[in-house]
């Protein structure tokens, strides 16, 4: 048993180095994920910021040139409001849109059938500013060119009609399909006396194109949260989530802001 210790011993001795080693080996390997782990992690963090910021650089109306034509009958501050019901109505709903932004299409699809209701009775009357956050935030022009579009319509006393085709047809987000006249021009076919020479050479020429941008920049100056933004006689009604907003509540204010 003496002559067998020794070697008993030895063998004790390399294998807990043995261990030690892995032990070590383990360690180092720990260390080296961690350390990879905080590296992607930071260039992940700064590719997410980088981006926010690009893109909240980003100027949508910065395509538009030329002079700044308002189309007809625009109204507000520097004439940067399409206006449709009654002028006499009692209370004005301010929307700012944009015809690419799926939010927007949401409101317009819960919200049209109310709105027009309320028009038609003269009680609603709604100041709508276009804006071009989208092509900012996902490339493209398609937000700029419907805007001018809807303007044109305007300039034909057709935007209330065009502008709901708009939104009904509206593409996905990231397909810029209306930055393609040829879609536009294909979509006020659906407005009867809407396609005309004069509403093909404004679509085409990008009339009202420095407008829309300026409208965009009365958007940012405004620093609203986002679009849709929706005021109610300067109120903003629409992102109050403690008492979310609904075509109910909608009809009740306004009918309640007549008798008043």
């Amino acid at each position: 048993m003496s002559e067998k210790n020794p070697e008993a011993k030895r063998s004790a001795r390399e294998r807990l180095l043995v261990e030690r080693e892995r032990d070590k080996a383990k360690e180092k390997r720990r260390r080296t994920l961690v350390v990879a782990g905080a590296v992607v992690g930071v260039l992940g963090l700064a590719a997410v910021v980088g981006l926010i910021a690009a893109n909240a650089g980003k100027d949508g109306g910065g395509a538009a040139a030329g002079p700044v034509v308002a189309p007809s009958g625009a109204t507000g501050k520097d004439a940067l409001a399409i206006r449709t019901g009654k002028d006499a109505a009692k209370s004005t709903l301010t929307v700012w849109e944009d015809f690419r932004c799926p939010a927007c299409k949401s409101f317009e699809d819960r919200y049209r059938a109310t709105i027009h209701e309320l028009e038609a009775k003269g009680l609603l009357k709604v100041d709508y500013h276009l804006v071009t956050l989208i092509d900012g935030n996902m490339g493209g022009s398609g937000s700029l060119k419907s805007a001018n579009a809807a303007a044109c319509a305007q300039d034909a006393g057709k935007f209330s009609a065009y502008h709901d085709v708009l939104f009904i047809n509206q593409p996905e987000e990231v397909d810029d399909a209306y930055g393609k006249e040829a879609r536009l021009l294909k979509l006020a076919e659906k407005v009867p006396g809407l396609k005309t020479p004069a509403f093909t050479k404004c679509v085409k020429g990008g009339t009202h194109n420095s407008w829309v941008a300026k409208s965009y920049g009365a958007f940012r100056d405004g620093q609203f949260r986002g679009t849709p933004t929706v005021q109610l006689d300067g109120t903003d009604i629409f992102a109050d989530q403690a008492n979310p907003l609904t075509p109910e509540k909608l009809k009740a204010k306004v009918e309640a802001g007549a008798k008043g």
